[in-house]
Order: structure tokens, then C-alpha cells, then sequence
């Protein structure tokens, strides 16, 4: 299935976008994760990244990278509709899609001038490197307590169990 929307780009078209963008004195922002179920805690960081420069670009993790990183029951919805939901946010101005299981590579070929982590990776933020030896710098989001994928999905087993329960 095609993902249909304009913030969608391959990483040669985001390129060219941020060419553009450094032509007109502006900073682009990265940042990267699954997303997937979207809650507050993601809309709160989303939004937090976006006020770190001019544009926000999110590195977003495809269906195998998140199996990968999260093991196989992961992700609930696909990057299709991921990239959909997260397309549809004010704070999001452009979506790359990437299969490795870091950022690392498309990092360094975007080579954002702000990368934002939130602050539960303080201890490794990846593409680090590539970011700060090009003048770039790294941001660190504080994260709202209680609110991750992890947590709504263990919320939603509590309420409906593993087998599920149909309210239609």
C-alpha cells in the first residue's frame, strides 16, 4: 500500500528539502521513533522537537525496524498508518521512513542542525556524533510520566485481557 501524503519523502527528496531550508537561514530538527500507538506523551515530545528549529523532520522507524527494536508483537498499527496519523500533526513538517534498527545512517545523510531524544536516552543518543561535528547540537525532551505505547498497551490488556472483548 502507498502512503499518500506530502510530508512523506524519501531520504534523497529530505535532502533537498533541507538544502533549501539552509539557503534560507533556517534549522531543521530530527527526530525518530516508532509511533506507535500515539498518545500524549508523544504529542508533548512532538511538539517540544518542533519548537527546537524551523522545520521538523521524523525519522520513522518501518514495520521491521520496530520488530526489531520492540520484538515480534510490535507495532500495533502499520507504518502506513503511522505515517498517516503522524502526518496529520501541525508539529510534523516532514516523515522519512528507515529500516535500520538506529537512525544513525539517515542522520548523517540529512545532517539536521538539531537532533532531539528524549530524555530517557540521555545515556546514548544515536547520530550524536555526526550532528554535533557538523555544528549541530542535541536536545533532550523531558518526558510526560506514565505516558508511553508500552504502558497503554499493558492499560488495554488490563481492561480487555489478551483475548480481547468485543463492545462492537
Amino acid at each position: 500500500m502507498q502512503i499518500e501524503s506530502p510530508k512523506i519523502l524519501t531520504i534523497e527528496e529530505m535532502r533537498a528539502e533541507r538544502d533549501k531550508l539552509v539557503a534560507q537561514g533556517k534549522h531543521l530538527v530530527f527526530t525518530n521513533g516508532c509511533f506507535d500507538i500515539l498518545h500524549r506523551g508523544h504529542i508533548t515530545y512532538l511538539a517540544f522537537a518542533r519548537n527546537q528549529g524551523d522545520a521538523l523532520v521524523v525519522g520513522l522507524n518501518t514495520d521491521a525496524s520496530v520488530k526489531a527494536n520492540k520484538g515480534d508483537d510490535r507495532p500495533i498499527n502499520s507504518e502506513e498508518d503511522r505515517a498517516y496519523v503522524l502526518g496529520s500533526l501541525r508539529a510534523v513538517d516532514y516523515i522519512v521512513l528507515f529500516g535500520d534498527k538506529e537512525p544513525k545512517d539517515i542522520i548523517a545523510k540529512i545532517l539536521p542542525q538539531v537532533l532531539v531524544k528524549g530524555s530517557d536516552w540521555a545515556h546514548y543518543v544515536s547520530g550524536r556524533e555526526v550532528v554535533e561535528a557538523n555544528g549541530g547540537k542535541v536536545v533532550l525532551a523531558d518526558m510526560v510520566e506514565g505516558r508511553s505505547t508500552t504502558n497503554t498497551i499493558q492499560r488495554i490488556l488490563q481492561v480487555y485481557g489478551k483475548e480481547g472483548h468485543s463492545n462492537g
